[in-house]
């Protein structure tokens, strides 16, 4: 099909417009490459894998390395060691440089489930489409598998991480701590069970719950990647922010899903909330509305990464996207 001048832009010369069809060509023959997220995923996750399993091997006492194991290696996304890597590669490190902190906080996550799933706090029986570890090993191995991550978390990250300023492992070391603890995970956990049953439970209040109990450990990740690659004390905040939404945004789609899949579907207990008269998005704004802050979330999110390079934002993108869009 000929170039058709538009009548505003008649005055156009014939050798801009030749320019403008040579240009239009070229795009059509070299397009801009789409990023593959799924083989992204597949590659970073299988780096992740081999990792952990390096890591934690089964050595003595042996009973305590296979619970730590049966959790560690069941699967799951990997979303969190990947947006350690995601952004200490857009800041200009590398993932070698980040690994170590990318498998500190999966061991952090999967503590974070092994306690969760025991009796004393939501008593659940199914993990990633298998018993639970207190099921398999008992609560008392069950509780020490989940120390033992945590405690071989920080010295693997201390010991093995390579490249980097010591300054910038420990402060790496700082946050990671801060995600987890009285300022994170734990503070998140302790008003979460706390709110159990209550009749007036506010946005913010719910919020409050979720920017530390998922959220913290998420924004961990990322920073942390930012932290260790290199990256300024601008592009840490802005990362930061970006995180702080994924994780909200992470929990709003959870508590949607919780109530709109099945187990198998889940692959966990579904519908445990209800059960549990938790405060969730949707039985606070309904599933719409819920799904709106969603939307507006991953907006806000992608928001912090439009000063960034767009070729080497575009995993976290990507992710944010996915974490939006899943349905598990």
């Amino acid at each position: 099909m000929p170039f058709v001048v538009p009548r505003r832009n008649r005055s156009l010369s014939v050798s801009a417009v030749l320019t403008k069809e040579e240009t239009l060509r070229e795009e059509e023959e070299d397009p801009k490459p789409v990023f593959d997220f799924k083989s992204y995923m597949l590659q970073k996750g299988n780096s992740v894998n081999q990792a952990l399993d390096a890591v934690v091997s089964i050595r003595e006492p042996k009973k305590i390395h296979e619970a730590m194991r049966y959790s560690l290696l069941a699967g799951g996304k990997r979303v969190r060691p990947v947006l350690c890597i995601a952004a200490c590669e857009l800041v200009g490190g590398n993932e070698s440089m980040a690994m170590p902190a990318a498998c500190a906080v999966e061991m952090i996550h999967t503590m974070s489930l092994i306690h969760d799933d025991l009796p004393c706090m939501d008593n659940d029986d199914l993990r990633r489409g298998k018993p639970t570890n207190h099921k398999v090993f008992g609560e008392d191995v069950a509780v020490l598998a989940g120390d033992a991550l945590l405690a071989f978390s920080f010295e693997n990250m201390a010991v093995s991480t390579v490249g980097v300023l010591p300054s910038r492992v420990v402060k790496a070391v700082g946050e990671l701590a801060k995600s987890i603890g009285i300022e994170g995970l734990v503070a998140g956990q302790v008003v979460d069970i706390n709110s159990e049953g209550l009749k007036e439970v506010g946005l913010d209040h719910l919020e409050f719950i979720h920017q530390h109990k998922t959220a913290a450990l998420l924004e961990g990740s990322v920073v942390l990647g930012a932290i260790l690659g290199g990256g300024s004390d601008d592009e840490v905040e802005k990362l930061r922010t970006f995180a702080r939404c994924i994780g909200l945004l992470f929990q709003v789609v959870d508590d949607i899903l919780d109530v709109t899949k099945s187990s198998r579907e889940l692959g966990k207990t579904a519908g445990k909330d209800l059960v549990a008269d938790k405060v969730t998005y949707p039985k606070l704004l309904g599933i719409e509305k819920s799904r709106e802050l969603a939307d507006k979330l991953n907006k806000d999110a992608q928001q912090q990464l439009s000063g960034f390079d767009q070729e080497k934002a575009a995993p976290l993108i990507a992710l944010s996207n996915y974490i939006a869009y899943r349905q598990n």
